[in-house]
């Protein structure tokens, strides 16, 4: 299966690269632009050969900041009484809080998604209380939230199987290369 990459071989959108073996994968996820998964060779500049990267960008953070700023000074009498009230101009600008970030994370590669993998997967999260469905063996919305629940709490905000994740819950054999099935 041939993937069309662009500059620096930036990576698909997940939606095309996946969309035989994952089915619809709906909206971004809260907080992210987009999600995208690269194809072997592809990937960071210190990619591991042969392996694929899913690649996640999130959002900046950017905080309205709202300032009064003096136009003109109060003016004073003799005796201290004001004759003139200072004058004062609202201005409103954007600042960033967290700039936007891209980072790669290393991904079974897409034919690793057979129905079996994935029910093998739906059956992994719901043996920890993850997945609440029927072992369907497709990509679907609710596995892909299981997904992004059990790697929360190891620090990923994704819904991109990991290759660490694939191998903690015993999907992946550990030292393999490429990410395919073990």
């Amino acid at each position: 299966m041939k993937y069309p990459l662009g500059r620096y071989g930036l990576p698909l959108i997940l939606t095309a690269s996946l969309a035989a073996c994952t089915g619809p994968t709906g909206p971004p996820a809260p907080g992210h632009e987009t999600i995208l998964i690269t194809t072997p060779g592809e990937g960071p500049p210190d990619a591991r050969p042969g392996a694929c990267y899913g690649k996640d960008v999130t959002q900046a953070v950017v905080e309205v900041v709202t300032e009064q700023e003096l136009v003109e000074p109060a003016q004073f009498a003799e005796d201290g009484a004001i004759v003139r009230p200072a004058t004062y101009r609202t201005t409103t600008h954007q600042k960033i809080v967290e700039p936007r970030k891209e980072f790669f994370f290393e991904v079974p590669c897409p034919e690793t998604f057979t129905p079996e993998f994935i029910a093998s997967l739906q059956r992994a999260l719901k043996v920890r209380g993850l997945y609440r469905g029927r072992l369907t063996g497709a990509m679907d919305e609710r596995t892909r939230r299981a997904i992004r629940r059990f790697q929360l709490s190891r620090g990923l905000n994704s819904d991109i199987l990991t290759t660490s994740t694939a191998r903690e819950l015993g999907l992946l054999a550990y030292g393999r290369q490429g990410g395919a099935p073990g």
